[in-house]
């Protein structure tokens, strides 16, 4: 636990959670749901941005319906591993628009980039911007056929 989680009790985390599911409540069904005045519910979400747990929100949109039909995986093992490369590469991938998550992970692969575009030819047009100007010792792609669960909440009450 860090120190941020340290100090967390359980409405904080029930704050968490209810926003988790849905960040557009309103302060007062927000308070509602979790139990506290609205002026408590507020002083709490407060103090849970300035500490940092709660970073902005999102809205879930329907990318098939905006023809972003096609998910892919891209795994990456490369030879090189220096810093200056690692920042170039990563400033490399932060500019491709198709990029929705981007790791750097360990075992066999160095890297993980979550990718969505429109079918196999947008796949295709960002694997060439992807390559262009970096030597990757190896790319590949894994196409998700079906979201099982995509984006689920994590569970803050079981801390």
């Amino acid at each position: 636990m860090n120190d941020a989680s340290a100090n967390l009790d359980i409405f904080d985390r029930k704050i968490l959670s209810a926003i988790q599911m849905d960040a557009n409540l309103s302060q007062r069904d927000l308070a509602d749901k979790i139990g506290l005045s609205q002026n408590a519910c507020w002083r709490r979400l407060q103090r849970l941005h300035s500490i940092g747990l709660i970073k902005g929100s999102h809205t879930d949109i329907d990318l098939p319906a905006l023809g972003l039909d096609l998910t892919v995986f891209v795994m990456i093992r490369t030879r090189h591993h220096s810093k200056d490369w690692s920042e170039g590469f990563r400033a490399h991938v932060k500019r491709l628009p198709e990029v929705v998550d981007f790791y750097r992970i360990g075992g066999d692969w160095d890297y993980l980039i979550k990718v969505v575009t429109q079918g196999m030819k947008g796949y295709d047009a960002f694997y060439q911007k992807l390559i262009t100007d970096f030597d990757l010792a190896t790319v590949t792609g894994f196409f998700s056929m079906e979201a099982i669960i995509n984006n689920r909440p994590v569970d803050i009450t079981r801390l």
